[in-house]
Parts: C-alpha cells; structure tokens; sequence
C-alpha cells in the first residue's frame, strides 16, 4: 500500500506508541525504553519493551511485537483497518482507503454491529410496548428502575420463530449474515431466530459496540442462559458484562460479581464499579482486561459451593496479573443483589470496605476437612499452608502470615519460616529453568509453528534471521543487502516471504514501518518480525556479517552439520569487527 505510506508515517508520529500503550499498561523508564508487564500473557516479571527510537515494541515473554498499530489491532482484536481508522479518531485525522484484503473482514463485522444495534432495539421495544409483559414483570419483580432498564438496554424475545430474522431481511441481511451474528439458527432448511421467550441483556464493548448477547428464560427450560456464541466480534472468554461502564469508574477497584442481574442491582445501587464474566469461570485474558483498569478486584460470587471454588480460581488468575485481590463474605443473602435487596446500599459498601485479604480466603479454605486436634490433621495443615504462604509475593505480607500461621500450628515461627523458605528457593530454580526451556525453545526450533522450516534448517534460519534483523535496522541499505543475499537464496519459507515482502517496501517507499506488513501478516508474525529486531539489537551486525550468512545460505548446508550457536553467531561479529 504504497499510496498510503505518508498517511501512515504520519499516523504513527501523532500516536507515540509509549503514550498510546500507557493508557492500556502502567511503564516503568529503562534507559530509554520503557519496560511493563506484557498485556498479552499473564506474568509477574516485565518482560515487555516499548523501544521508543524505533516505535516498536516486543515481548521477551510470549513474542508479540509489532508497533503502535499492531498493539492496538492486538489489544482490540481489530482489523487493520480498524486499527487505523481508532488511531486516526485518536489523533484526529481522516483516513484514506486502503483498499487492504481486511476491508472484506471489517464489512462483516460492521454488519454484525449493525444487526446487533437493531436487533436490541427490538427486544427493548418487546419489552416496553409489546403485548407480552413477562419480561418486563420478571424486570419490576427484581426491584429495576426503567432508568437502570434503558441504561443497560434491557429487552426481551417473544416466544417467535421469526420475528427478529423477518425484520433482518427486511432491512436488507441475509441468512447467512443473520446467523453469522448468532442472531438466527439454521436447521433442516429453515432459519429461526435463536433467542425466543427470554429476557435479553445486551453486552458492550469498551467501545460501545453491541456485541452480542445474553438471554435469560423465565421458566425452567434449559439451558437456563443462553449467551451468544463466538463470532467475529464477540468472544465470551475476552470480554466482560458493564466493562464498557466500569471502566469510567474513577474507583482503583473493580468488584466481580457472577451475572448479569447482580451487576444489574450493584450497579442501580451506585456502584458503577461492577464486572461479571459471561457464563463462564473468570480467564487469564479477563483477568489481564481488568488489570488495565484496576489496581484491587473485589470478588463478590455467590456463597455456594460453586461460587467458592470460582472464586479460588479467580485468585490464582488475578495473582498472574498482579492484581490485589479481596474476597466479600455474605451473612444472610447467597448473592450480591439479595443483599442490597435485603440490608441496603450502605451496608454493601460497608461489606465491599471490610472485604478479606485474599490470602485469608486461601489460608482458611486449607483448614477444610481436617481436624485440628490430631498431628495429622496439623501436619496436613501444614503442607497445605505452606504452598499458599510461598505464593505471596510482598516479603512483609508474608512475613505476617506466617507468623499467624505458627500460632495457629503451634509451631515455632522460624521453623515454618525456614520451610517456607526453602519452598521459595525451589520454586524460583523451578521458575528460571522453565524460562531457560522456553528461551531454549524459542531460539534453537525445536518446534516453530510459524517458520515450521526452521525446525530442519536450524543454520540457515539463524543466517536469514540475522540479515533481516540487519535490513530492519539499516533500511537504507536495501539494495546492498539484496545484492549480497538475494531472496532466492533463503531457505525457509516464512522468512523468504517476510525477507521479500521488506524489500518490496523498501524499494516503493522511503519511510517504512512494520504497519506496512500488516496486510500481508498476521499479528503473530509481526511479533515473529519485531522479535528479529529486538533480539539483535545489542548486537553488532556488520555489512561482512551479512556476507557471511548469505554464504550459508548459498551453500545450503544440511541442518546435520549443527545448529549455529550463540556463541558461535557472537565469534562471526567479534572477527568481523576487529
């Protein structure tokens, strides 16, 4: 897209990726870098860079890279077109036409946004002027104002096969698109309308874009919620209900709660700082979604034994992120919105501020079953305790922890330290040789799902990942490294492409950026790319450097004469620099 280089140059100037990436990530200054926990895998350690002379950014973690458009395409799960078109409203520009092979794929989803805006106003207008009331009776039984109704574009589906799909094709959607949506279902030749005769609850995006739905019935029919499934632009494990309103919230603390009523009713109560998941368990993507936005999760599930174990796998999500995390224990009501039906507003914040620490949660939870009169049931105690106390990240927390841990064993404090301790120091040699398996993995091809060739041709991937790492870096050196390592000289196919797909830039444009790629390559290998760079940045590649692994590849060695090291790919620079 050569006819769009100067736009997106521009683009990327008025969109600094350190100042775009800080409204997702809190980033610490290194040097002239900066460094945050990577948003797209869970970890404790920052393992991300946001390289500002390049605007580029890279994970040593998981391996996404890319620069201020792939981040936002990433974070989004955008288009690239999408992408641009967020940046430029951002930065206030206007957007030309791309004409990329995205556009086809942002129809579709802008269609589906469109069928998802209609057909909510449809089950809201069910709701208030249709002749059946169920939904709204179900809606004034649950104690909602009609303020707090149209706030959340409550609605609901009449027990009809075709009304919400006959409206559709009206407007000019086809079957197809309709059941793209997860609006309508096929079967035997006939499509229908998926949701009938429940109460509708529209999810939002963080954008403000209906993404989908989740419908409730009011009588015993199963399945008892039926949410939308996956399409292209909803995703139940990535998203969360009242995420569009929490973010708003100038609250540093986010409370989970486990529906959508409940949300519903804390929410109406005055608290607009209120999440659910969507019918399923918390995950590591929602756990890190929310960590964008908070500081502190109140967890708020329900007091049965299913909301107790939902709520311990929360933790353990939440902990991954770095997230405090706080555990509310309800007397008296089994869920958040009995509550406040019950003792009120006020007495819910007085529960939300005397919320245990997360670690009691997980430290009483290890008294279960056992007695605590017996050695055994003291010594099991024990063991258990002792995992959860080294799991504690702050030394001071610990510290306190332990110490009414030993009272409670009757067991002196230092010898429960000493043991804590040493499970520490197990569990941080356990942590760096899984790290040195995963460097080891990523750099010697044991397995390479996007350069699958890589695995048989360990030498020569090395070879053109160095000469493209060099091109990244000196762009203007293109025609010199063409000619030393021409493109049919590369081995493996991914890089052959990649190899290629630079030149070709770089012949069309003097201002390249790795946005270019974007049409061409998904996210991930845009990462594979900004990896080349990162990995090599501190490393002094020369013009004979080059040389050299262009005669590796022409030479074309079997991958049985050995992998080209480290050490080895070091010695080639030192030689060649002296």
């Amino acid at each position: 897209m050569p006819q769009n280089d100067e736009f997106l140059y521009a683009l990327r100037n008025a969109n600094p990726i350190e100042t775009v990436m800080g409204g997702y990530v809190n980033l610490t200054r290194r040097g002239r870098n900066y460094v945050c926990s990577c948003p797209f895998h869970s970890e404790r350690t920052p393992s991300c860079t946001i390289f500002t002379d390049t605007q580029n950014f890279y994970c040593f973690g998981c391996g996404a890279g890319g620069d201020v458009i792939t981040f936002v395409m990433k974070i989004e799960n955008l288009t690239f077109p999408e992408a641009v078109k967020l940046l430029a409203q951002r930065s206030g520009m206007e957007v030309p036409s791309f004409g990329s092979k995205d556009e086809g794929y942002a129809k579709r989803k802008t269609r589906i946004y469109e069928m998802n805006r209609i057909a909510a106003n449809f089950y809201y207008t069910n709701l208030i002027k249709g002749n059946d009331k169920t939904g709204l009776k179900y809606f004034a039984d649950r104690k909602l104002s009609p303020q707090t109704i149209k706030k959340y574009g409550l609605g609901y589906a009449s027990d009809s096969w075709n009304q919400l799909t006959d409206l559709l094709r009206s407007k000019g959607y086809s079957d197809d698109e309709m059941t793209d949506a997860w609006l309508a279902g096929h079967k035997n030749g006939r499509t229908f309308d998926m949701f009938r005769k429940r109460v509708m609850f529209p999810i939002v995006d963080l954008r403000g874009n209906i993404i989908g739905f989740g419908g409730r019935v009011l009588d015993d029919s199963q399945p008892k919620y039926l949410n939308t499934g996956k399409t292209p632009v909803f995703d139940k494990g990535s998203n969360l209900f009242s995420m569009n309103f929490a973010k708003n919230s100038n609250a540093k603390r986010l409370i989970l709660c486990e529906g959508y009523m409940d949300v519903i009713a804390v929410n109406q109560a005055g608290f607009d700082n209120v999440i659910a998941t969507l019918g399923t368990a918390i995950t590591p993507d929602q756990a890190r979604l929310i960590s964008h936005y908070a500081e502190e999760v109140i967890v708020a599930y329900d007091s049965d034994g299913a909301g107790q174990k939902a709520t311990q796998k929360a933790i353990n999500h939440f902990a991954d992120v770095g997230l405090r995390t706080k555990i509310i224990h309800m007397e008296g009501a089994k869920d958040p919105d009995e509550f406040i039906k019950k003792f009120g507003r006020d007495r819910f914040r007085m529960l939300l501020d005397g919320s245990n620490d997360a670690n009691d949660f997980m430290l009483d939870k290890c008294e279960e079953g056992l007695d605590l009169s017996t050695d055994i049931g003291r010594v099991e105690l024990l063991k258990r305790t002792s995992k959860v106390l080294a799991g504690i990240e702050s030394p001071l927390e610990r510290e306190v922890y332990i110490s009414r841990t030993s009272k409670k064993c009757d067991i002196p404090v230092q010898v429960l330290k000493t043991h804590i301790d040493s499970l520490l120091r197990k569990n941080s040699r356990s942590a760096k040789n899984n790290e040195w398996r995963s460097i080891k993995a990523k750099t010697t091809y044991i397995r390479d799902d996007i350069n699958p060739d890589a695995v048989s041709n360990k030498k020569e991937a090395r070879a053109e990942e160095t000469i493209i790492s060099y091109l990244l870096m000196r762009p203007q050196e293109f025609e010199d490294v063409e000619k030393l390592a021409p493109p049919e000289c590369f081995v493996t196919a991914f890089h052959k492409k990649v190899y290629t797909a630079l030149l070709e830039r770089l012949r069309n444009s003097d201002k390249f950026s790795i946005s270019q790629l974007s049409d061409e390559f998904s996210t991930d290998e845009v990462g594979r790319i900004s990896g080349m760079a990162a990995r090599n940045r501190d490393i002094a590649v020369t013009r004979d450097v080059v040389a050299d692994c262009a005669e590796v590849l022409k030479n074309n060695r079997p991958a049985s004469n050995g992998e080209l090291s480290n050490d080895e790919l070091l010695e080639l620079f030192r030689s060649k620099n002296k």
